[in-house]
């Protein structure tokens, strides 16, 4: 395994990557990191940088070890304008890539009275994406999918509300194209957003994003009994990981047998003492180790991660 002691991955045009997923792309023998592409250059004013933002692309071919800038989604749009998509989820059936994204009309700069929606598109390469429909939740203020299948058949998507005060709603499908609302399964005293499940170990883990990562387990994907936290502030060593600074913001984690990797990222410019050097839109995509030790769940996050995605890969 190759240790990774800096960030693992910046945008190298805009510098605001965000929000990763992970899928591995057959097609080029490559992982492909899928994240929203934050624009912090952009003219000040207000929440407008935040909006605007496509969905930038990476691509390693050494599991992990290091990434390349690709570029951005194309074809995504269904409408006139400069539009707003964020936090992509993706995953692969049958051969088939699903990606369920967060969706905006234009580009906002204050955060209130602005529908979000997510929509399901699907392609055969990653790269030729087509539209299949706006998904019925339970209301027009959702962003943040996480979509994992379930132990009897059919899947299940996780999502934050912000209309019923920052929680996290599912919604259920046999085929990943109908979908049905189950109803509000995580609240707490925080607000929360970005969900996302895994299986490690004998148990189903839930993380999501308050200012750190909220930890949740379960036997059955149905009931949630709270384990912790992981990626708090407190969390890097001091004089550790260029970037890896504050907490761990919204993450996608990749299981290789009984370990795992959460990538996710940083605003290190928001938390050094000469912040006022620094540029605090800005953000590092980074990467930690993490693995099950009783009944918690356990993240190493210091000088030097060892990443090696090939366990990880789906069977050829």
């Amino acid at each position: 395994m190759t240790g990774i002691d800096g960030p693992t991955y910046r945008d190298p045009v805009e510098d605001g990557a965000a929000d990763p997923t992970l899928v591995w792309n057959p097609h080029e023998s490559a992982w492909w990191m899928v994240y929203t592409a934050r624009r912090v250059g952009s003219a000040e004013n207000g929440v407008g940088w935040v909006h605007g933002t496509g969905l930038g692309v990476a691509s390693s071919a050494d599991d992990g070890t290091t990434w390349t800038y690709r570029g951005q989604l194309s074809g995504l749009e269904t409408e006139w304008g400069h539009n707003t998509f964020w936090a992509p989820e993706i995953l692969e059936v049958d051969g088939v890539f699903h990606m369920y994204v967060t969706y905006i009309r234009g580009v906002p700069t204050v955060w209130a009275g602005h529908p979000r929606t997510i929509r399901h598109y699907t392609s055969p390469d990653l790269v030729r994406w087509t539209f299949r429909s706006t998904v019925p939740l339970s209301s027009t203020r959702v962003i943040d999918a996480c979509v994992f299948p379930l132990p009897g058949g059919g899947y299940r998507l996780w999502y934050k509300d912000e209309a019923d005060g920052n929680t996290i709603w599912a919604a259920d499908s046999p085929d990943l194209a109908e979908w049905h609302v189950i109803g509000a399964v995580l609240r707490t005293d925080v607000a929360h957003e970005g969900p996302n499940v895994f299986r490690l170990g004998d148990r189903y883990w839930m993380v999501v994003d308050a200012k750190c990562q909220l930890v949740y387990r379960s036997d059955d994907l149905e009931h949630w009994e709270y384990a912790g936290t992981v990626l708090d502030a407190a969390s890097g060593r001091a004089g550790g990981r260029t970037d890896d600074l504050g907490p761990g913001l919204h993450g996608d984690v990749v299981v290789g047998g009984e370990t795992a990797w959460i990538y996710y990222f940083t605003h290190p410019d928001r938390h050094r003492p000469d912040f006022v050097s620094g540029n605090p839109r800005r953000s590092s995509i980074q990467v930690a180790q993490l693995r099950v030790e009783g009944d918690r769940l356990v993240c190493t996050r210091d000088s030097s991660v060892a990443v090696d995605l090939s366990t990880a890969r789906p069977p050829a």
